[in-house]
């Protein structure tokens, strides 16, 4: 088994990191190989220098890549070569030397009111199941701010109809309760008896909420093309990813009066400056408004 195989392994067995996070981990440990063997014709983690792991970030930032993305990808690497010292595979950490790249000021995206408003519309067709599934998906991310991966993974007894509250499991395995409102409640009943009929009809068994059109579990594609698909007929942002309705849910929760501890509890942030970057759009909004309603702005 060699370092990548054990660092995985070590990711999922020991840390118990989500399945999401280890496909982008191994995803990005496979990229940073492939650039060395490219760039160095050299095969070998253990033999790597910081010239070369910051090398590799400015040929990332070169390529259009934002900050954070390549901020994330040096956080693998980081944890990758802990991991390496750790089990001294190698004896000087490589990662100690190179210092992320700052962040981009650039807001999050999200859509107005009246945006979602015509999104949220009923369909023309909205009795068939997939259609009922499609926007029920629409309807889930806008109202409770699950990331695309936390979603697929709901199964139906992390709905609670009763108590109102859906439970979902987050990043490092992290569980949170959010809860959900009765005129989601009534969309979701009618979704989940549409469900059972097609789950017979396809002769499929399991507990995900979410399946795709064989009846299998839902796949992350298939959700974010449909979310694209559907963002696409109401706004012109390049950015069309179910993020954006995460990212619509916080800021029409901040918007409306919600205490910014909360919004950080109900999407699952381990650190309130993750959160914060919403308040930003509040503030932005707040000088719209003044400007138009000032006479002398």
């Amino acid at each position: 088994m060699n370092e990548l195989e054990r660092f995985i392994s070590y990711l999922s067995l020991e840390k118990r990191f989500s399945k999401h996070t280890i496909i982008a981990y191994e995803g990005d440990l496979t990229q940073f190989r492939d650039y060395l063997v490219t760039q160095y014709q050299l095969e070998d983690f253990t033999q790597v220098s910081h010239f070369i792991i910051r090398s590799w970030a400015v040929s990332l930032i070169e390529q259009g890549l934002d900050t954070r993305s390549v901020n994330r990808k040096l956080t693998c690497l980081r944890t990758f070569y802990r991991f390496l010292m750790k089990n001294q595979l190698v004896t000087k950490n490589p990662m100690q030397k190179v210092q992320a790249p700052k962040n981009s000021s650039k807001l999050p995206e999200y859509l107005e009111d009246q945006k979602m408003d015509q999104l949220l519309e009923p369909k023309l067709d909205d009795s068939s199941y997939e259609a009922l599934r499609n926007n029920l998906i629409i309807d889930f991310f806008y109202r409770t701010g699950v990331r695309l991966s936390e979603l697929i993974n709901i199964k139906i007894n992390d709905v609670n109809l009763y108590n109102l509250t859906v439970t979902v499991l987050g990043k490092r395995n992290k569980m949170r309760q959010i809860p959900l409102t009765n005129k989601f409640k009534v969309l979701i009943q009618k979704y989940l008896v549409a469900r059972s009929d097609f789950m017979k009809e396809k002769g499929t068994v399991h507990d995900y909420v979410i399946t795709e059109n064989n009846g299998n579990q839902m796949y992350p594609k298939f959700v974010y093309r449909l979310v694209k698909t559907e963002i696409s007929k109401v706004s012109t942002s390049k950015k069309r990813s179910p993020h954006i309705l995460r990212h619509t849910f916080a800021t029409t929760m901040l918007n409306h009066g919600a205490d910014i501890n909360a919004i950080k509890e109900l999407l699952g942030h381990s650190s309130l400056a993750a959160t914060q970057v919403y308040t930003h759009n509040s503030v932005e909004k707040l000088k719209e408004i003044y400007k138009q309603a000032f006479p002398k702005a």
